[in-house]
């Protein structure tokens, strides 16, 4: 495994992130937005961490809005993860490429637990 970091999903994304870098510094990086100036996905990196971000592009359940991001380091690492982890519990994105060049999936398992699986190819 690279990393697991937390991803947060959060109305008015990028003020929100605002606030926080102002409270324990750091920097934003690696914003991607939509036409419409949502943010798809940024950074806030603190040290060696990074917290991810994202604005909610549909109604969020209080206590469903972080989850955590898990980096694999190969494609049988995220189907491995991916198996157990789907395994009675509620799959939200299937695993499958993505358009920024990786094997992505959205899920939360049977503890109720939210998971982003990301491998980069």
């Amino acid at each position: 495994m690279k990393s697991a970091n937390p991803y947060v999903f959060v109305d008015n994304c990028l003020k929100v992130m605002e606030y926080y870098q102002g409270l324990f510094g750091g920097d934003i990086k690696n914003i991607q937005q939509t036409d419409d100036g949502k943010c798809l996905h940024a950074e806030l990196h603190l040290g060696d961490s990074i917290i991810h971000f994202s604005d909610t592009f549909s109604k969020v359940q209080a206590g469903d809005n972080v989850r955590i991001t898990l980096e694999c380091e190969s494609e049988e690492e995220i189907r491995r993860v991916y198996d157990s982890l789907s395994s009675e519990g509620r799959v939200t994105f299937a695993l499958q490429e993505t358009f920024w060049g990786a094997l992505h999936a959205n899920l939360v398992d049977r503890f109720g637990i939210g998971w982003l699986l990301n491998y980069q190819k």
